[in-house]
């Protein structure tokens, strides 16, 4: 009666396990679409280089807004981007942070490079130089690209 008793139980939990889907293989879902995009971190020289005024801001409606803070440090002069979250953080998709350097290089780089959603505290740094960096931010949001920060920034010394 006993072992009759234990096996009836023992083929309950397993019969649950599998319901649970605690046997299947997980990482079939954990790995995002493959899409194609241009690579993160090289840098590249355009003809819009010369360009080091500021252009009009879009801003994000108050039920997408998110929030992202620039800065540029002064003992190595790298240029970090924080993503700090916001009302609409769940429909952000993706966050592109365009560096236009003194030198002339345009380096763009993605705060999640395609493999999952930003999360709150997520960082880039780009190096950046001495002089004066101009710092594009866009905002992927509901399928639109919104441009939401777009400065140069000057490394001060005191």
């Amino acid at each position: 009666m006993n072992s009759a008793l234990i096996s009836l139980l023992l083929a309950g939990l397993v019969l649950c396990a599998l319901c649970a889907g605690c046997t299947s293989p997980t990482d079939a879902f954990l790995k995002p679409a493959v899409t194609t995009s241009p690579p993160a971190t090289t840098p590249a020289a355009t003809t819009l280089a010369t360009t080091a005024t500021p252009e009009r801001l879009e801003t994000l409606p108050p039920e997408q807004f998110v929030d992202v803070q620039v800065t540029k440090e002064r003992p190595d002069y790298t240029l970090h981007l924080i993503y700090n979250g916001g009302k609409g953080e769940i429909n952000i998709q993706n966050v592109l942070m365009r560096a236009t350097l003194s030198d002339g290089t345009v380096v763009e780089q993605y705060l999640n490079n395609n493999e999952r959603h930003p999360r709150r505290g997520d960082e880039l740094i780009i190096q950046g130089t001495r002089g004066s960096d101009r710092v594009e931010v866009y905002v992927t949001s509901g399928g639109r690209s919104y441009k939401v920060f777009d400065e140069s920034l000057v490394t001060h010394t005191f």
